[in-house]
């Protein structure tokens, strides 16, 4: 179960030449696919380009109407090796995972790939997760390219450019027998727009064909001498085709180029930015008329010499935009102006910033300074942006009172970390952790990728380090001596655990002989990617095999010591099962698979089927769960043994207390752990559970008048008490 359907949008895929397509980015690219004859495509989902993996997953009977085979990769390694089939045969394949995490994954397979090269078009589709909207560290899949020597487009982001890159992609790739990389941003992942299709196209050599007749050439393998031989191919055959290529093909964009004595060169991905920040100088029109000369790389590698030789020109200076660091394309422009002996000088991070994402203010206050530089009488220095205005406030002058309201309100309010889902499976077992840590002293623990990396922070400030998706156990592999009885505990989530670290991990443990423990969180999806099933999920899939349980995979490379604790809300069950793993005089390693659903894929799931059983008028029972005002004592333990964001505080209505109480709102999913934290860590019984109950039956409404009725009794009973008292 993904994150998002996209069952109704993939009817789109059926357009035909002529007619316009209107929706989202990544549906577009699954379009290009099908109009450039792809055979295979394959993947491992991750942000910010999961959904083209959920897309192609609703798509699969039109994918297989085209006789295209589709697969969930294992990890990015296995998705940019399935490539190898258009090494030897004429078949156009896709693959497609997020950078720059998946593309380290994957880049031993890629240098494989490109070493030997390929017959058939292979692109490689990669979510460039940069920025502020990034969830990992701060790369660029550049180096990638360079290394390798694979090349990378950048479009720009608008459908019909996006479009056009996966088309010429392919082509790109078969003309100079190279992996093409096609590089999108999470805003161009999701960009709305329309282009004119083309209609879909079955391949005309076939996996069948390439299965019947298959093919073999010696010197395409990756083994000496022949890698001698690549890497000289690449330079004297590939890189001069590809360069041609760009160049009659037109790949790269010229826009106002005889405009000024100046210009600016661009990557594909900032375009709409740059065109906006000029927009908002006076330097361009809202339809993206430049008064400034542009040049845009649609292909950010291999740069084409003769086209900047070309662009700078009688020109004075250029201005080189390029997000993220190192400044590859500045340092190599630089390189081809001096062997050409163009003395055009360059501009980049010298006026914009050398590292982090080019936001709208930074590219405006930026591309200000250039042109200040350049052309100041083209500035209307009175009607900037004030962050384009050079000087900063006088002394004398008061900061806007916005400035001052913000500065007052991160002054005053409390940072709210991200944290987990509201009824997170996850939750308890930190939760669990927590009490542990009270009888036991604190451990070392190893965190993986995942949900379960919140942990990290408050409420729970568990864990020292995360060394990659899966390698939550390698990560702790340095601590195994038997000078102490103190284990070390590592984290893993049942993703990561198909991904990588069933081998990284576990069986590194087995054959290393570890002492320690690890824990595999199994809550049924790789939910932090968007709740794509995978090999553990218990739901049937009708086209991927699951139901393999993890216990079983632990077991079957040698670890002895299992427990599976099937219900991770249970507190009691979590607390002794790792207290058990962590003080047992048995020796190796010992596996905990903490297994419940993921809340949130169980509410998209359950939710539907309640409302209809609801509106059917059929007997639908929710739990849902609250605090007595009355009984807590406002210590607010159970607040940091748990962390939901449906647990909070409000005003004591006792007027002789002046702490605040816990209080339960109505996001609460009825998942019980603040009642379970409550009794396993012995706080105050101030929870309770209520059930509501719609379309009750007879028997219900009997039940309610008589619970009414005794509570009414009892009630009415202390009052009279109290009147007794009073007089």
């Amino acid at each position: 179960m993904a994150e998002r359907s996209f069952a109704a949008e993939v009817r789109k895929l059926h357009l035909a030449a002529g007619e316009e397509f209107h929706g989202e980015g990544i549906l577009a690219v699954t379009k290009a696919l099908l109009q450039s004859g792809v055979s295979y495509v394959a993947g491992y989902q991750g942000a910010p380009i999961s959904h083209l993996m959920d897309v192609l997953t609703d798509a699969n009977d039109i994918l297989r109407e085209l006789g295209v085979r589709f697969e969930h990769s294992a990890s990015e390694a296995t998705a940019a090796a399935t490539l190898a089939a258009s090494v030897n045969y004429p078949l156009r394949g896709a693959v497609t995972f997020k950078s720059t995490v998946g593309t380290n994954v994957a880049s031993d397979a890629i240098a494989n790939l490109a070493s030997g090269g390929v017959t058939g078009g292979a692109l490689i589709i990669v979510g460039e997760d940069y920025g502020e909207g990034s969830s990992i560290m701060q790369e660029r899949s550049h180096a990638f390219a360079m290394k390798s020597q694979v090349w990378l487009l950048d479009p720009r982001p608008n459908l019909p450019s996006i479009v056009a890159a996966v088309e010429q992609g392919f082509e790109l790739s078969e003309a100079s027998r190279t992996p093409v990389m096609l590089e999108l941003r999470i805003r161009a992942c999701h960009v709305h727009g329309r282009f004119t299709c083309k209609d879909n196209v079955r391949p005309a050599f076939t996996l069948k064909d390439a299965m019947e007749h298959p093919r073999r050439a010696t010197d395409r393998i990756a083994l000496p001498p022949a890698t001698y031989l690549h890497e000289q191919e690449k330079v004297t055959q590939r890189w001069p085709a590809a360069v041609r290529f760009i160049q009659e093909r037109g790949l790269n964009e010229f826009f106002a180029e005889g405009a000024q004595d100046f210009g600016i060169v661009l990557q594909g991905g900032l375009y709409n930015g740059v065109l906006r920040a000029l927009e908002l100088l006076g330097l361009a029109d809202p339809f993206g008329r430049s008064r400034v000369p542009l040049y845009v790389l649609n292909v950010t590698y291999p740069l084409v010499d003769a086209e900047f030789t070309r662009f700078c020109a009688g020109k004075r200076a250029i201005l080189v935009v390029e997000e993220g660091q190192p400044d590859f394309i500045e340092q190599a422009v630089h390189a081809i102006l001096r062997k050409a002996d163009v003395q055009t000088k360059v501009h980049g991070k010298d006026v914009l910033a050398m590292a982090g994402e080019y936001t709208g203010g930074l590219l405006v206050k930026g591309i200000a300074a250039f042109v200040r530089l350049q052309a100041p009488a083209l500035l209307d220095e009175p009607a900037l942006p004030a962050i384009a205005k050079p000087a900063a406030l006088p002394a004398t002058v008061r900061p806007h009172p916005k400035t001052i309201a913000i500065q007052d309100a991160a002054a005053q309010v409390h940072p709210r970390p991200p944290s987990f889902c509201t009824g997170c499976p996850e939750r308890p077992i930190f939760t669990a952790i927590k009490l542990i840590e009270r009888e036991l002293g604190p451990h070392h623990v190893s965190c993986d990728i995942g949900c379960h990396l919140f942990s990290i922070l408050p409420p729970f400030n568990i864990g020292a380090t995360t060394m990659g998706y899966g390698l939550g156990w390698a990560g702790a592999a340095a601590f195994n001596t038997a000078e102490t009885e103190k284990r070390t505990l590592s984290i893993m989530g049942d993703g990561g655990f198909w991904h990588n670290g069933l081998t990284s991990g576990v069986g590194n443990a087995v054959f290393n002989q570890t002492d320690n423990v690890l824990v595999v969180i199994d809550n049924g999806y790789s939910a932090a990617t968007g709740g794509q099933d995978l090999l553990s999920s218990k739901a049937a899939n009708p086209i991927r095999g699951t139901n393999h349980p993890i216990e079983k995979a632990v077991r079957g490379v040698g670890v002895e010591w299992v427990r599976t604790v099937d219900h991770t809300y249970s507190l009691a069950k979590m607390r002794d099962a790792l207290r058990e793993a962590l003080t047992t005089p048995t020796k190796g390693p010992k596996v905990i698979v903490a297994s419940s659903e993921c809340m949130l894929n169980k509410q998209r799931r359950v939710r539907p089927l309640v409302r209809q059983a609801i509106a059917d008028g059929k007997r639908v029972v929710r739990e849902r769960f609250g605090v007595d005002p009355d009984t807590c004592t406002g210590d607010h333990s159970c607040i940091r043994l748990s962390g939901c964001p449906s647990l909070t505080i409000r005003d004591n209505p006792d007027p002789l207390r002046r702490d605040p109480v816990a209080a339960v709102i109505d996001s609460c999913v009825g998942c019980g752990l603040c009642g379970e934290a409550a009794h396993a860590a012995v706080l105050c019984p101030s929870f309770y559970r209520a059930e509501i109950v719609n379309n009750p039956t007879g028997w219900d409404r009997f039940k309610q008048r008589l619970s009414a009725a005794v509570i009414g009794w009892f009630q009415n009973r202390i009052a009279r008490r109290l009147q007794g008292l009073a007089a």
